[in-house]
């Protein structure tokens, strides 16, 4: 039965994916809306990977309450340590600039960009990089270390990455 629940997850969140992304498959309306975020929610919290990002993502910078906001927060890290690459970058952020569940961290904030700039994620790896070049992030300024993550950041995607 597992198999048959995580199939119809799967689903669900293809299809809030396209109701999210094509304007054309239904018209844009506070309903579809409604349904789109209840369907992104139901993935998230049945621990689809892509919908905690999405969804995570979503309540943590488009929400006004902070209790949504620190739910976007939550699903946001769950997938971050689920091996979420974008993810990974939105954790280093919060943790740079902190919120009300977050506190400003910026050890961990260098941790989870160091985490995503090895993944191949181009702007931790270019964060990184200014980051050692002006000693933000409570870095020490230095020249060999920035010019490793800028690099990093230079570096083409690999085909696997861009084809998935």
């Amino acid at each position: 039965m597992p198999q048959a629940s995580s199939l119809f997850t799967r689903l669900e969140f293809r299809l809030a994916e396209r109701l999210f992304q094509n304007r054309w498959l239904l018209p844009r309306s506070p309903r579809t809306q409604r349904l789109t975020m209840r369907l992104f929610k139901r993935c998230a919290d049945a621990g689809h990977p892509d919908a905690l990002s999405v969804y995570g993502h979503m309540l943590f910078h488009r929400s006004l309450s902070p209790q949504d906001k620190a739910r976007g927060a939550r699903y946001v890290v769950e997938a971050a340590q689920s091996g979420d690459v974008k993810s990974q970058y939105q954790v280093a952020q919060i943790y740079e600039h902190g919120c009300a569940q977050y506190p400003r961290r910026e050890d961990y904030a260098v941790t989870w960009y160091a985490r995503a700039a090895q993944s191949g994620h181009q702007p931790a790896a270019e964060r990184l990089a200014c980051a050692y070049r002006l000693g933000e992030l409570g870095l020490t300024a230095d020249a060999g270390r920035a010019a490793y993550w800028q690099r990093l950041a230079e570096r083409k995607p690999q085909a696997s990455a861009a084809a998935a």
